[in-house]
């Protein structure tokens, strides 16, 4: 069981990482180092050997790993990753690097995204160490630069370069998942992130006859590129249901006592569901939204090429109906290509492992209904599982009612709990001893 220690520290460490300006802007715009090095000290300090690593100057990653009683038993790897979005100072109520900790709440950039599983790893590591205890498997801890961009650096790097270090790890857990969603009526859900939607970042390139704006152009770039992202834009997807969204479904349906015949209709469900649609309408498709504009540089003058950049996500199973949908919407005047592309993942829900997550969730939020739920985005999960590695999203925060975690994602005055990171210490704890 977690002691007092662990649950004070993991609000100490929280806020002590926030504290370490880890920007990430693209571009190799990053030093993680810091952070990584603290990190590192944190587990050397409990008997750990923690190996820190870059491809890069500055952009540092820990890996250690526990030792557990079953040699025969898969490993588990634990990850979460030290970089952080940009925050905008004059947006925030408190500085977002501050990590000040104020009536209850810890805040700044990194308290949900994802510093606070940061600390609660280390929280955990460091609470066995005192208390002697071994896990049953082996734990691989990695805490990575660079998610918030390619990964390049980060998990990307160490699956290539250092796969050694994660011998034997079968599954892993790492962000967005066992968060409380309170659905308005009293309810108290905790998805499991048991998928992730692949991620296809589309860069848009129309090509035309350059000339002076007056005359009449029938080879507009623009216009080209302009009609090409209105019908993306335009598009409604068809809905496909993956085996982990058809699991989520039908334990929503239980809990709200609706007969599973009528998924049938899913846009039917999802208005019975209420909020609690939200979990899962993000992934019953794929999707591809315009986000970038970028052509010409005189009023004057039309541009012999535009181009547009589009965030596509993909269904496990998806990708080929993306990309030929993609062909279709794009026309024979605009070319695309990828600028990031990552696959798609789908982790078993009938497994021990998620029994395991459920069962340690449910015994510190009894009142709680566990789902497993598929991510619209994604993480290093997908870096890690180059390696075989099967990932699920788990760090686990008991959250107020009224606390809008998903806008906490990227969102300004990001802050976390103290009691959320008190609770996530006690199902983390729990899990991994019993994983």
């Amino acid at each position: 069981m977690a002691d007092q220690q662990a649950l004070d520290e993991v609000v100490t460490f929280t806020s002590d990482l926030i504290r370490i300006d880890t920007t990430n802007r693209g571009g190799g715009a990053c030093r993680e180092r810091p952070a990584a090095e603290y990190a590192a000290a944190r587990l050397a300090e409990a008997g750990l050997e923690p190996a820190v690593l870059e491809r890069v100057p500055g952009r540092g990653n820990v890996v250690a790993r526990i030792e557990g009683t079953d040699p025969g038993a898969g490993a588990l790897l634990v990850h979460g990753h030290l970089d952080v979005v940009p925050a905008e100072t004059r947006d925030w109520s408190v500085h977002p690097f501050s990590g000040e900790v104020r009536d209850g709440v810890v805040w700044g950039r990194g308290a949900v995204d994802m510093k606070n599983m940061d600390a609660m790893i280390l929280a955990v590591v460091r609470a066995w160490a005192r208390q002697g205890v071994r896990p049953r498997r082996d734990i691989v801890i990695a805490f990575t630069a660079d998610e918030e961009a390619s990964a390049e650096d980060g998990s990307a790097f160490l699956a290539e370069k250092h796969a050694a270090l994660f011998e034997g790890c079968t599954e892993g857990v790492s962000e967005s998942g066992a968060f409380t969603f309170h659905d308005g009526s009293g309810r108290e859900i905790y998805p499991v992130a048991a998928g992730e939607r692949g991620t296809a970042w589309l860069r848009l390139t129309a090509r035309g006859l350059a000339g002076h704006g007056s005359r009449v152009n029938k080879d507009n770039a623009v216009t080209r590129l302009a009609a090409a992202v209105t019908r993306i834009g335009d598009h409604e997807w068809p809905v496909r249901l993956t085996p982990t969204v058809r699991a989520e479904l039908v334990e929503l349906c239980a809990l709200y006592g609706i007969e599973t015949a009528e998924l049938a209709d899913v846009d039917a469900v999802l208005e019975k569901l209420g909020p609690a649609a939200q979990l899962v309408e993000s992934t019953l498709r794929n999707s591809a939204n315009p986000t970038m504009l970028d052509a010409g540089y005189k009023i004057n003058v039309i541009p012999g090429e535009a181009v547009a950049h589009v965030d596509g996500r993909y269904l496990p199973g998806g990708e080929e109906e993306f990309r030929t949908t993609l062909d279709r919407l794009t026309g024979p005047d605009v070319d695309w290509e990828f600028q990031h592309h990552e696959v798609a993942l789908q982790s078993p829900v009938d497994s021990p492992t998620f029994a395991r997550m459920r069962a340690a969730v449910e015994e510190f939020a009894p009142e709680g209904h566990v789902v497993p739920y598929c991510m619209p985005g994604g993480t290093d999960a997908k870096q890690f599982s180059r390696l075989g590695i099967t990932g699920y999203g788990f760090s686990p925060l008991k959250l107020p009612e009224g606390y809008d975690y998903r806008a906490m994602f990227h969102g300004v005055d990001e802050r976390v709990p103290v009691e959320g990171l008190h609770f996530g210490v006690r199902v983390l704890d729990r899990f991994l001893r019993t994983a």
